[in-house]
This record gives C-alpha cells, sequence and structure tokens, in this order.
C-alpha cells in the first residue's frame, strides 16, 4: 500500500518515470547500434565515410522516435503530433522544390568526393560539344555548391572560375593529374586572313 501522499504525485511522478526509461533506453540503442556499426566497419574494412552518414542517419532516427514517445507520454495528443509532422514535411518539401539546383549541387558535391572523378591540384577542362574547348582551369578548391578553378586563359591571368558542381555531372570532363602539364588552352578561336 502507498501513502497518502505517493497517491497525489503518481501523475506526475508515473510519467517522469516513462520518460526517463524512454530517454534511457533510446541512450542505449543509440550506443548499441553505434557499436555494432563499429565492428561491421572493421570486420568488413569500410570507411569511415561510409559509416559516419548512417550512423548520423540512425541516430538521430532513434532520437527523433524517442521524442516522439516522450511527448506521447506527456499527454500530447497523436493527433497533433501527426498535423505538425505533415505540415513541416509540406514546408520542406516546398523549401527542396524550391532550392533544386542547390540541392542538385550539394548531390553532386557529395559525388564528386565519393567518385573522385579529379582533386585538388588537377587541371580539369569541360568540354561543351565534340571536341570544342570549354572551361579549363586548374582545381584550387572543391566546394559544397560549386567548384573554383584557377582559369588558364592568357587573356585572364590569375582569374579563378566559380563552376557549378552539377556541369560536372552533365558534361564530359577531361583531366590532367597534378604535374602533368595540359596543352596550351584554345578557348578562344584564331582567325587568320
Amino acid at each position: 500500500m502507498l501513502p497518502p501522499w505517493l497517491i497525489d504525485w503518481l501523475d506526475v511522478v508515473l510519467p517522469l518515470a516513462q520518460v526517463a526509461g524512454i530517454v534511457l533506453l533510446a541512450w542505449v540503442l543509440q550506443r548499441l547500434v553505434r557499436r555494432v556499426l563499429t565492428r561491421l566497419s572493421r570486420r568488413y574494412q569500410l570507411p569511415s565515410a561510409a559509416i559516419t552518414p548512417a550512423r548520423n542517419l540512425l541516430r538521430w532516427l532513434i532520437y527523433g522516435i524517442a521524442g516522439l514517445w516522450v511527448l506521447e507520454r506527456l499527454g500530447v495528443s497523436s493527433e497533433v503530433l501527426w498535423a505538425g509532422i505533415t505540415s513541416f514535411v509540406a514546408v520542406g518539401a516546398v523549401a527542396f522544390f524550391a532550392a533544386w539546383s542547390v540541392l542538385s549541387n550539394l548531390f553532386c558535391a557529395v559525388l564528386i568526393f565519393t567518385t573522385r572523378p579529379f582533386r585538388e591540384g588537377d587541371t580539369i577542362e569541360l568540354i561543351d560539344s565534340g571536341d570544342k574547348p570549354g572551361i579549363q582551369g586548374r582545381v584550387v578548391d572543391i566546394r559544397l555548391i560549386y567548384t573554383v578553378l584557377e582559369d588558364r586563359d592568357p587573356a585572364h591571368p590569375g582569374a579563378l572560375l566559380q563552376v557549378p558542381n552539377t556541369l560536372f555531372f552533365q558534361k564530359s570532363l577531361r583531366r590532367w593529374r597534378v604535374g602533368v602539364e595540359p596543352p596550351p588552352s584554345q578557348s578562344a578561336p584564331t582567325w587568320e586572313i
């Protein structure tokens, strides 16, 4: 039998104990997932670049579900939660659609970092059509939205070009590794009379 003063506090203590249990369960589950991913990484010699995003995604998923469960235990209606989540997703979808080119460039940056079609210091040329010369320069920096090239055109010495990352997957690419000197740029045709 419980003391009378504790019966009055059960409405407060019980949900707080449940919340503490949910948080503890989420923490233990996240640690377990992290340990399993680390073991898989060692066993199959997976690069950390492949494991880290999976670990982060699963951590956010576990803590997100735990957060929703905590809100439900604290008395937030599932209908209110559902309305909030769907409206957030709808706003996010509109924002993603509005920023489609930015997302495309971000995704292409991830592909550049993982597939390594070129590296910093390489000289690259984007071929417009056929064998017509296009943008050519030495890779100075690879950023999330664009890649910075040092222009090889003698008419613009020292100029930096900011090329959107999507262009590297839409056009043919010619690459010279660090230390290999490309032929002189022929960006402007010469006409003889």
